[in-house]
């Protein structure tokens, strides 16, 4: 069992920063693929970002390309987001996830990960 605490959601005007953070239990968090999602009212869930075991793979979606980060520290069980130049449209309840048996070097689609976090809200003001 892998449990996913996100933290770092708020409020926060457009063009503003957040930084948001997801801590994993379990021992072997260096080899899970990590994804971030978000989830706004009556839409899908969409992956935003995702990060390779590794973390020197990395893929973005095209809507936050050039304004998002996506980040891994190993040694702390933790994977990050960057957010910067938010945007009205952001505004979502942000998921991370854990892909534990990886069958590649990145994973991407939802169907591949098998924990979820409990979700955290960013909302953008404009």
């Amino acid at each position: 069992q892998v449990q996913l605490v996100e933290s770092g959601g708020g409020l926060v005007q457009a063009g503003g920063s957040l930084r948001l953070s997801c801590a994993a239990s379990g021992r072997t968090f260096s080899t899970y693929n990590m994804g971030w999602f978000r989830q706004a009212p009556g839409t899908e869930r969409e992956i935003v970002a995702a990060i390779g075991w590794s973390g020197t793979r990395t893929y973005y979606a095209d809507s936050v390309k050039g304004r998002f980060t996506v980040s891994r520290d190993n040694s702390k069980n933790t994977v990050y987001l960057q957010m910067n130049r938010l945007k009205p449209e952001d505004t979502a309840v942000y998921y991370c996830a854990a892909d534990i048996a990886p069958s590649a070097t990145i994973s991407y689609a939802r169907t591949e990960f098998d924990y979820w976090g409990q979700g955290t809200q960013v909302t953008v003001s404009p």
